[in-house]
């Protein structure tokens, strides 16, 4: 697909455009309504068979809320059955909130060791709603100190669960991938951290972040990787512990696999097993 359409469609999802200026661009540069039309289904992320399914016998899974800094805080939580207590992991959501496919990432963590809990960020709108466009739109409305401590009150709800080890890490997606960045700012006592092609934080921040950190960029995600170097810097600076990975030739949103244009299943399934190997480096030793 002509990178122009990608590069177009991450924007709309992300500064955002306007639906009705998306749509005008997009015919524009396929050249007729009808072509913009036959090709805008492979940009817009869609249902996919889950990898792990929800009622998979060897999970135990479902909703549950923990108590955050504004409320109530909707999540999945999933974990092997019958199993002792184990490392937590919050998987942070994408800009279309706690969707399918994001608790199917918490299943896939759960079923590599980890007791995997998936918050809803929207929760204090409401939740995450069912069209991906009113998602969207929802995420400016936040309050980001108010985000980044709900975060930080998850990793405290999961210090003390009944099934935990007391350490906790976190990966994140876009969005989600910048949250990362921001709890490991926010909470010294995060123990790993995994950011998928997520925004960084200030470099003034870096200091303050004592969780080692696994960042993995999408070599054609120019708007997200024009922020590395200064964040590779301060890192170096401060010492931190850090590994860095670029997928050359890919797209932002790799790993998801709802999104046919995007997706790349080599990078995807590369990118998990570096994942789960420093989770379990980082949280089960």
């Amino acid at each position: 697909m002509d990178q122009r359409l990608l590069d177009l469609y991450d924007e709309y999802t992300h500064a955002p455009l306007d639906r009705r200026v998306f749509l005008e661009r997009l015919v524009h540069l396929c050249g007729s309504t009808a072509v913009a039309m036959s090709l805008l289904p492979l940009l817009e992320s869609k249902a996919a068979a889950a990898l792990v399914p929800p009622d998979d016998a060897r999970l135990a899974a479902g909703r549950i809320t923990y108590p955050g800094a504004s409320g109530d805080i909707a999540s999945y939580l999933a974990r092997p059955k019958d199993s002792a207590k184990l490392p937590a992991v919050i998987v942070i959501h994408e800009n279309r909130g706690l969707t399918a496919h994001i608790e199917d990432v918490a299943r896939r963590a759960a079923l590599a060791g980890f007791l995997a809990l998936a918050p809803d960020m929207l929760s204090p709108l409401g939740g995450t709603p069912a069209d991906p466009d009113s998602a969207r739109a929802q995420f400016g409305k936040l309050e980001p100190e108010k985000t980044v401590q709900n975060l930080v009150a998850a990793v405290k709800f999961l210090e003390k669960h009944e099934h935990g080890t007391g350490k906790v890490g976190t990966v994140g997606f876009c969005w989600g991938g910048g949250m990362v960045g921001d709890l490991a700012v926010a909470c010294p006592e995060l123990d790993a951290a995994v950011v998928y092609y997520g925004r960084q934080p200030a470099a003034a921040m870096v200091e303050k972040i004592q969780a080692p950190l696994l960042l993995h960029y999408a070599g054609l995600d120019e708007r997200i990787n024009a922020g590395i170097p200064a964040f590779e810097e301060a890192l170096k600076k401060a010492g931190k512990k850090y590994t860095l990975y670029r997928y050359e030739g890919v797209n932002h949103a790799f790993h998801n696999d709802t999104s046919e244009a995007r997706y790349n299943k080599e990078a995807a399934e590369l990118s998990w097993s570096r994942t789960i190997a420093f989770l379990r480096e980082n949280l089960q030793s």
